[in-house]
């Protein structure tokens, strides 16, 4: 069996992806499979797994870092596209939005976003994917863009505990941001929106996705592990999801992060597995450390056909 045919032979979640990204099948076929997500497999099985007061294990974040939860059960229905139309998704989505608080934040509802960046990015995401973006998530944009740190990102971290920034808070800000400047119905300027952007990325290309700027040496290592979902983790291989998502030809610096996704590649065409990252979690949506990853041979093959179809292609 070869690679494509392997990723077709897969939960709908990563067919519709594969007809979408590498195949470029007509619309009516990819939607055929991304409206399955709703009622087969791992989007069907986390949507009835919800509560009806619209809680997840009872849980918004998660005890600990648990994945049981409103905030990591949403973020996996948007990383498996599940359809945002569907009556089942719009009811989820509902419960979310009528019952859901922070209740360290004296009850404030859910898609009004929480303190620290990194949550918050995440939660812009998923307002602007489901169709929930209002008066509070364009609050939440503005209280981003004034907690931009000088040297262009973010942090989850007080700043009189830190003044830089963080590779996890600073991508999951840039996701929620470009996701909200596509939805294109924020009451903040768009300008003022991609301005943070361009900055926030200029952070992360400055340092090659993965190096520090000032000694060239890796910042963490776990940057280099490729582990899907990726909840708020960064890794070098999100980043260049992100940089795909953004659009127009590769920057010349992510030369070096690409040649690394390429080095990933296996003699039979495929990624591994990276280490899940930890913490509870209803179940697995991803091969074992090691073993042949579906999402992750997508993700890298997808984004390697982004760098090597645009002009003066990099890496």
């Amino acid at each position: 069996m070869d690679v494509i045919d392997w990723m077709l032979d897969a939960d709908p979640a990563i067919r519709w992806q594969v007809r979408r990204d590498l195949l470029d099948e007509p619309e009516e076929v990819v939607g055929a499979d991304r409206a399955r997500v709703a009622t087969e497999g791992w989007g069907a099985e986390l949507l009835a797994l919800q509560a009806d007061d619209g809680y997840w294990n009872g849980e918004v974040y998660g005890e600990d870092g648990d994945r049981r939860s409103v905030m990591w059960s949403l973020s996996s229905l948007r990383r498996l596209g599940a359809p945002p139309d569907d009556p089942r998704v719009r009811v989820a989505v509902d419960r979310v939005r009528e019952g859901v608080v922070w209740p360290w934040l004296d009850d404030r509802p859910f898609f009004d976003g929480e303190t620290e960046e990194c949550v918050n990015g995440g939660v812009l995401a998923l307002a602007a994917y489901f169709g929930r973006l209002g008066e509070g998530t364009d609050a939440l944009v503005r209280r981003l863009l004034g907690e931009q740190l000088p040297d262009g990102g973010w942090n989850c971290e007080p700043r009189e505990e830190s003044d830089r920034s963080s590779f996890d808070s600073t991508l999951c800000v840039l996701e929620g941001l470009l996701a909200v400047e596509r939805a294109g119905t924020s009451a903040v300027a768009a300008g003022e929106i991609a301005e943070a952007r361009r900055r926030g990325e200029e952070y992360l290309l400055e340092r090659r996705l993965f190096r520090r700027r000032s000694t060239g040496e890796v910042v963490k290592k776990r940057y280099l592990n490729f582990a899907f979902p990726p909840y708020w983790f960064y890794d070098v291989l999100r980043a260049l999801e992100y940089f795909r998502e953004a659009g127009g030809a590769p920057d010349a610096r992510l030369a070096e992060p690409l040649e690394l996704l390429r080095s990933r590649r296996g003699d039979d065409g495929r990624w591994v597995a990276g280490r899940p990252w930890p913490r509870e979690v209803y179940f697995a949506l991803d091969a074992p450390d090691g073993e042949p990853s579906r999402w992750n041979t997508l993700r890298a093959m997808r984004v390697l056909r982004w760098a090597d179809s645009s002009p003066g292609q990099v890496g």
